[in-house]
């Protein structure tokens, strides 16, 4: 699926989303489901299509076997599955995932909208396009201290929202310090993994020396990695393409409370149907960024909807998603 612009980040260049759509049917009842793995995971769209076209649920189950039949399936294809499976008994029950959850009644945040890296002119015109959605995400990458700061004194001059960071494992730890304490007097939320994952020791320096809140993200796939960086990051990034689905995410997001972290729920260039998803776990975290399908030229799904930051969620059971019929997909 294109995307309406090209989205760069510190260690590539996306102009397509590449997912996968997972339908799981039962007397008559579709679900729907969506991965959109990341080869920053050695994930990719063939290797899920590999496995499903070998792969056959239990002869045994039914829509309410969802932990049995996703036990064993890979992490990336689980997620289509799972979330197939959750929309699948929502709809044979007439209730939302929100209510199977039992998280009817609780608020949800404003998700943030992306800023991509581009030259600063252009940041500065998508800057103004959306000055005034509640909450920018700032894509950053390797350039110089000065530049960096620079940018963001820019942003803040045409922009009074929340502003968070995003910087993709594009610095070194001293790096981040080094910049993030200069940029303390821009009112920055948070800064999201500014340095390539697998070093919670720098991530607790890092923590230790900046004014501003770490976030980890690639450090951060599945719960059993959060106990590494237990008191040493601000925050956690939980997204289902990473972590395996609706179920994961849950669980990840109860793993993260119990450690301290605040918590948001992520995105990858996707559909509304793995977007809806995530909508429906917004009631249990501090900050949404799903954004995903506003980053496509044509989402051939409907399901939740935007409002300036604010989330619509459809109406229906399960999911609520359907496709577009007149949509290729």
């Amino acid at each position: 699926m294109p995307l309406s612009k090209p989205l760069r980040v510190a260690s590539f260049t996306l102009t397509a989303a590449h997912t996968v759509i997972v339908r799981a049917e039962s007397g008559g009842v579709v679900g729907y489901g969506e991965a959109a793995p990341l080869a920053r995971y050695g994930d990719s769209v063939p290797a899920i299509i590999d496995f499903y076209e070998s792969y056959a649920t239990p002869a045994d189950g039914t829509v309410f076997s969802r932990e049995r039949i996703v036990n064993t399936v890979p992490r990336a294809a689980r997620c289509a599955l799972d979330i197939a499976l959750f929309d699948l008994a929502g709809r044979a029950l007439g209730a939302s995932i929100t209510d199977l959850l039992g998280l009817g009644g609780l608020d949800r945040p404003l998700t943030s909208q992306t800023i991509p890296i581009d030259e600063p002119a252009v940041v500065l015109g998508f800057v103004r396009e959306l000055r005034d959605a509640p909450v920018l995400k700032i894509k950053l990458g390797p350039a110089t201290k000065s530049a960096t700061i620079e940018l963001i004194e820019a942003i803040r001059s045409v922009y009074t929202g929340a502003i968070r960071l995003d910087i993709n494992e594009g610095w070194t730890a001293e790096q981040t310090v080094d910049i993030l304490n200069e940029m303390a007097r821009f009112d920055i939320q948070f800064c999201e993994q500014p340095i390539p994952a697998g070093t919670p020791e720098q991530i607790a320096w890092i923590s230790e020396h900046s004014k501003i809140p770490i976030m980890i993200d690639e450090d951060a796939v599945e719960a059993w990695q959060l106990a590494a960086f237990r008191g040493h990051a601000y925050a956690v990034n939980v997204k289902l393409a990473k972590c395996g689905g609706i179920g994961a995410a849950y669980a990840m997001i109860k793993t993260a409370r119990a450690l301290g972290f605040k918590v948001m729920i992520g995105c990858m260039a996707e559909t509304r149907i793995l977007a809806t998803a995530a909508a429906h776990l917004g009631g249990l975290v501090d900050w949404l960024d799903i954004d995903g399908p506003l980053l496509l030229a044509h989402d051939p799904y409907r399901g939740v909807e935007f409002d300036n930051g604010r989330i619509i969620m459809p109406d229906g059971p399960g999911l609520g998603v359907a496709p577009i019929a007149s949509a290729a997909c």
